[in-house]
């Protein structure tokens, strides 16, 4: 085999040597399974018309088969070479060709300085000229893209609909609180790893980290008299041997359920293997789609059509383990039964090093953006809604229109890049004739609205030691049958739900950040997460955003007393007169202040039929639109990393070379120049 492996292998390159074109790439694929196919034929044994045994063929039948897949990996082997020959070569300008990071600033607190970053308001004269790109929504998806291109000299717009950029990323004051609308906490932060490594690019070195405690997230299950509460601690020896301390006799559960996790996601290749279907030639990836090979190739998405259910249900019969196994399902917002098995593996593995929390607060994320896009000769302005894409006769993107007041002003670019979501982008913003294309249609029935978000804001008076509050986070649930109480919610009258909310997440900014004290002296801040349909508010959707009439408000208020007790019964000192401020955000905030089209937190439905191999590969930063592209979290994953590395391979595909190598590259030049330093 080996000898096979070379002879292909030299094979591919001088074919990509002769002629690196889409052309020449296109025959080698189409060459390809003819090549399996003669591999097969050349390992069949000569002696199998002969009379044998069934066991001695069944026997020799799989031995083919072994041959067959081996023949198939080194074919794959050749084809990964011409790939990567022709592709990602580095043609196009690197961001990441230096790095950036640079000595640390003293951290802005005044909010009327940071204000003059966040909220640049929009008017014509301050839309720069000769614009390379205009980028459509300032969440991190778009600001992400927005630095990556002004890196290489690229000048930008991009335009908020909202008073503030940063989208998920910003914060919020009342009442003399701050709080943070999205971000609760990021994995992956050490030192030199390359999601560290990127965001320190795409911020100058200037965005800080704060790590949380250990443990970092606690699942309580069961009402009061019977209580369980179970602590999650990272480490990747760690995590497994707490578990296996809360649940003995269940080890070889705890074992397998974590080899699984591994087996899905091997964080390089398997998840590298999504980013190949995103960015390389429709050839290529109708070729690996289609053969199977795509599945064949990452384990990620050959477990990704397996339910989360149905995986933890085979690994044990333990409901709370079961339970604990599925607790963090509400990170990216499908019920176990529902929600892909890689998926949920993903995330897990996110947080297997720690977590972590912007110091000073969400906001600072964007600030430390916007100065390299206005370096850049860019602009971030806010109060743009985008009413719609314009294109030209020829249907291709060629600016944008800004509603300011009831004049439309129209902004021109020869890219235009959307951080505003699939669905909002091809059913509000394009026009009506080319969303009936029959391949924009394609990509809308892959995907649907997430469920609704509940958000909860609650402002206390005492510090975090007075009130019992630690840097990490609670999921509090009624039970552990988590689909039988997810499901029940969900299809019950708002008016039953309202009083039996079975999930919550609940958190304390304050607490996790050390500058709160110096910013906010003798105050404290928790956020709370849950969920909600859309319908149960919708009939309210066109009233004026903060007087929505008194039924609505009522039934906030009813939801917010049930969160209340809640709290009070798992955090007894914030009991009486300590909560100072509280209010709710509905699916209808969500849909006013994000865009997000049913108030839904993460984007579109991460349900299993998302993340299979050719949904994978439909939804990708190319749109079948001439020079639009999509950015953010409907591109690859929800959340801060999902949507960064939608942004990565948005960029990719714009500066025609592999960011997400290249920030890897960059991560590991890093640690071997902090090796060398420490043996200077």
């Amino acid at each position: 085999m080996s000898t096979i492996y070379l002879h292909l292998t030299d094979h591919a390159l001088q074919e990509a040597r002769r002629n690196r074109c889409d052309q020449s790439l296109s025959g080698a694929i189409r060459r390809c399974p003819m090549t399996i196919f003669a591999i097969g034929q050349r390992f069949r044994p000569a002696t199998e018309s002969l009379s044998v045994p069934p066991s001695r063929e069944r026997e020799r039948e799989r031995e083919r088969t072994v041959t067959m897949f081996l023949a198939v990996g080194a074919c794959l082997a050749a084809l990964l070479v011409l790939l990567y020959s022709c592709f990602i070569g580095g043609r196009g300008p690197n961001p990441f060709a230096v790095d950036s990071r640079e000595p640390l600033k003293p951290r802005v607190t005044n909010k009327k300085e940071k204000n003059k970053v966040l909220k640049q308001g929009f008017v014509a004269s301050k839309v720069p000229e000769k614009l390379d790109a205009i980028i459509v929504g300032s969440g991190i998806g778009g600001l992400g893209v927005a630095v990556l291109l002004a890196k290489v000299g690229k000048r930008v717009l991009v335009l908020e609909q909202h008073d503030r950029a940063g989208g998920c990323c910003h914060t919020f004051t009342e009442k003399g609180f701050e709080f943070d609308v999205g971000i609760h906490y990021i994995g992956q932060l050490k030192e030199n790893k390359p999601f560290r490594c990127l965001i320190d690019q795409l911020t100058n070195g200037q965005l800080q980290w704060e790590p949380m405690d250990n443990p970092f997230e606690h699942v309580v299950l069961g009402p009061p008299e019977n209580r369980r509460v179970y602590p999650i601690y990272h480490g990747k020896d760690r995590f497994p041997g707490e578990l296996k301390k809360c649940f003995p006799g269940e080890e070889a559960a705890i074992d397998k359920y974590v080899k699984l996790m591994k087996v899905s996601v091997p964080l390089f290749f398997s998840v590298w293997v999504l980013a190949i279907l995103k960015f390389f030639p429709s050839s290529v990836v109708w070729f690996l789609t289609s053969t199977g090979l795509a599945q064949w190739m990452s384990p990620f998405l050959s477990l990704a059509p397996r339910s989360l259910t149905e995986v933890v249900n085979e690994l044990t019969d333990n409901k709370d383990l079961r339970a604990v196994f599925s607790y963090i399902f509400g990170t990216y917002g499908n019920m176990p039964k529902e929600a892909s098995f890689s998926v949920h593996s993903l995330v897990m593995c996110h947080y297997m090093d720690g977590a972590w929390y912007p110091k000073g607060g969400a906001s600072e994320i964007a600030y430390h953006m916007i100065p390299i896009i206005e370096k850049a000769g860019g602009a971030v302005l806010v109060r743009a809604p985008v009413n719609r894409i314009l294109f030209s006769e020829a249907r291709e993107a060629c600016g944008v229109s800004v509603m300011k007041g009831q004049e439309e002003v129209h902004i021109t670019a020869p890219i235009i890049i959307s951080d505003a979501g699939l669905l909002n982008t091809y059913q509000q913003l394009i026009p009506k004739d080319l969303q009936t294309l029959p391949v924009i249609q394609n990509q809308l029935q892959m995907m649907k609205s997430g469920e609704g978000g509940l958000s909860f804001f609650i402002g206390l008076n005492g510090t975090k030691e007075e009130l019992g509050l630690k840097a990490d986070n609670f999921w509090i649930f009624k039970e552990n049958n988590l689909d039988e109480l997810l499901e029940n919610y969900m299809k019950g009258t708002r008016e039953e739900s309202v009083k039996n909310i079975p999930i919550v997440f609940v958190a304390s900014p304050s607490a996790k950040d050390p500058t709160w004290e110096e910013r906010q002296p003798g105050k404290s801040t928790m956020t709370v997460v849950s969920f909600a349909r859309y319908d149960w508010f919708e009939e309210w959707k066109d009233r004026k955003v903060t007087n929505r009439g008194p039924e609505y408000k009522e039934l906030k208020g009813a939801f917010i007393q049930s969160i209340v007790e809640i709290l009070e019964e798992h955090f007894p000192k914030i009991k009486g007169k300590v909560i100072e401020y509280i209010d709710a955000g509905t699916p209808l905030t969500h849909q006013y202040y994000i865009a997000a089209p049913r108030g839904e937190i993460y984007g579109c439905d991460h349900n299993k039929s998302r993340f299979t191999a050719e949904a994978c590969a439909a939804i990708r930063p190319q749109t079948p639109l001439k020079n639009l592209y999509l950015t953010g979290q409907d591109v690859f994953l929800c959340g801060f990393a999902g949507a960064l590395a939608g942004a990565v391979s948005c960029g990719s595909v714009i500066l025609n070379r592999n960011l997400h190598l290249d920030t890897i590259f960059l991560a590991r030049q890093q640690k071997q120049k902090n090796k060398d330093k420490k043996k200077m």
